[in-house]
């Protein structure tokens, strides 16, 4: 028995001898869905919008609202990473709702890519903004003795990223089958219930704890250049 299947992650394929577990094809799975939503919703775009697209746009327009209040003046550059992160985070979490399917971000393997991620996106967006000497120096500030702290502190966030997300889901699933395997099919809908509201918090907290990462990159640097100016 391989350690994946020890973890509740079975291999299901093997692909020219690599094998694909059940976290790798549910990721397909959601991926799939999707991009077959996203190309059914824009594919048909009006000036007057019909439900779907009025759906969708609203969707969009929250998110940028809420990308907005924290990052104003690169909202629309930071858009795209976030928001995919929530859709995602969203829709997997609720993964485990259908039956005998287990949520892909109770996979430290899964909720590490995703983390890796965001620690990658932040000195992208970083020196997107600064250049690269202006953002390498300011892990020097406010003296060069700090460094070591500095990269510290972005591994160790990264790495309280994939267990937060993960350890969470588990649990909810954890309790969620205790709960029905004690009380039977007579406590199924507030399960759920607590389930779906679970899934959104989760998706929230992932996506706005890499916004405020990225926020940080962006903004520590900007502020720094304004003081130095004045």
């Amino acid at each position: 028995m391989t350690s994946s299947e020890l973890m509740g992650n079975p291999v299901m394929i093997e692909i020219a001898g690599l094998p694909i577990t059940r976290t790798v094809v549910t990721t397909w799975v959601i991926m799939l869905i999707l991009a077959a939503v996203s190309w059914a919703g824009t594919r048909r775009l009006r000036l007057q919008p019909g439900p779907w697209q009025t759906a969708f746009e609203g969707v969009v327009m929250s998110m940028e609202n809420a990308i907005r209040a924290v990052l104003p003046e690169h909202t629309r550059q930071v858009l795209p990473l976030i928001a995919t992160l929530w859709i995602y985070i969203l829709i997997a979490n609720l993964a485990s709702v259908i039956p005998n399917v287990r949520a892909p971000t109770n996979d430290l393997s899964q909720t590490g890519a995703l983390a890796l991620l965001v620690f990658l996106a932040v000195p992208g967006y970083g020196i997107q903004a600064q250049g690269l000497r202006r953002y390498l120096r300011h892990y020097l500030a406010p003296n060069p003795l700090f460094l070591p702290f500095h990269v510290l502190g972005e591994i160790t966030r990264t790495i309280a990223l994939t267990v937060r997300l993960a350890g969470n889901i588990l649990s909810l699933e954890t309790a969620a089958l205790l709960v029905l395997l004690v009380a039977g099919f007579l406590a199924p809908v507030p399960v759920l219930m607590l389930h779906i509201v679970e899934a959104v918090v989760q998706a929230y907290i992932f996506g706005m704890l890499a916004l405020i990462y990225v926020s940080g990159a962006i903004q520590t640097l900007q502020s720094k250049q304004s003081q130095t100016e004045s």
